[in-house]
């Protein structure tokens, strides 16, 4: 269950006339639980700190995770039968989402917390992270299809609620991108394809693990977001910028690989200092000058920064795991 931190400072009650403010979330295909449901509790905590005491109305959707049946899979089931209900609906007037729309019985509680954090219940903690040990196999879909060839770019359109443009970008035009790839025992459902433009469809990793993967488009959607933006009518790039917003794409240069190995590691996986320290990275350096000067690609390995990164961060878990004072996965990983 989530665990709140409060702080009650803000005891403001909701004016009689306050006009209401309009929140909306899509559940992203590339959202779990663990990143929806902070994020939920940032925009309500926005708003009370932008419009103090205002009612407050979130409209809540779902893009893609859909299970066999065609239902929600744990995730949105989590958010939209349990989390938004019990721990979200306190803080606002009213809640719509696809399943129903609820009124706050009660005066809405503008004391929102300023962190919430995601816990598991106790004894099933094992079941949400990757099994580092056995490095298996890990998709999103409990059966997976039996489909033998590649869905149209239509059907995976219709499952994750989009048009035809890259999830990350919004750019066209697109190709199929697998989840989990073909090699690696991933399947042809359609849970188990993206759309992505073609530089990031490049940049993906190709890893066993479907909720990483998703994990690394989240992170790629909000490092790009800013290119998004750069089509767009100039009125309207004015007005993201003055709410705090991107409309250029962050130029990282020509950041050497290993550079944006270590970049990907600090972002997305959370590694600190400390855990750089602990790795011999001359030696790392040392390796891929080699690796880049004097060495072919005729073992069909793709030097992937997302790829390696996600190699380096579980090789790094599986080390820690033989210690016995390793930390918690939830110390050690965000993915």
């Amino acid at each position: 269950m989530p665990k709140k931190k409060t702080r009650r400072k803000n005891t403001q009650k909701s004016p009689a006339k306050a006009k209401g403010i309009a929140l909306w979330h899509d559940m992203a295909v590339y959202e779990n639980f663990e990143r929806c449901a902070p994020r939920i509790f940032e925009i309500i905590h926005k708003a009370q700190s932008m419009r103090p005491g205002a009612p407050r109305f979130l409209h809540f959707d779902v893009q893609g995770h859909r299970n066999s049946e065609n239902g929600y899979d744990r995730d949105s089931w989590e958010m939209i039968n349990n989390f938004l209900p019990k721990e979200a609906l306190p803080y606002l007037t009213e809640l719509s989402t696809p399943m129903y729309t609820a009124k706050n019985p009660r005066r809405q509680d503008n004391r929102v917390p300023e962190e919430m954090r995601v816990g598991y219940p106790e004894g099933e903690e094992k079941s949400f992270w990757y099994d580092i040990e056995s490095l298996p196999l890990r998709t999103r879909e409990a059966e997976a299809g039996s489909r033998k060839t590649y869905p149209t770019k239509r059907s995976i359109m219709d499952y994750l609620g989009i048009a035809e443009e890259c999830l990350i970008c919004w750019g066209s035009p697109v190709e199929r991108a697998h989840v989990v790839p073909a090699s690696l025992g991933g399947s042809m459902d359609v849970r188990n394809f993206a759309l992505l433009c073609v530089d990031h469809h490049k940049q993906a990793p190709d890893i066993a693990d479907a909720e990483a993967f998703w994990a690394w488009v989240d992170y790629a959607e909000l490092r790009d977001s800013g290119s998004k933006w750069s089509r767009a009518p100039e009125e309207l790039k004015l007005w993201i910028q003055k709410s705090g917003g991107r409309t250029e794409p962050v130029d990282r240069g020509e950041m050497e690989f290993l550079a944006a190995v270590q970049f990907e590691l600090r972002h997305l996986y959370n590694w600190s200092d400390e855990d750089f320290a602990a790795v011999s990275w001359e030696f790392m350096e040392e390796y891929h000058r080699v690796l880049d000067a004097a060495t072919g690609r005729h073992f069909a390995v793709e030097k992937k920064v997302s790829t390696h990164a996600w190699a380096y961060h579980v090789a790094r878990l599986r080390l820690l795991s033989r210690n016995p004072k390793h930390p918690t996965p939830s110390d050690i990983t965000r993915s």
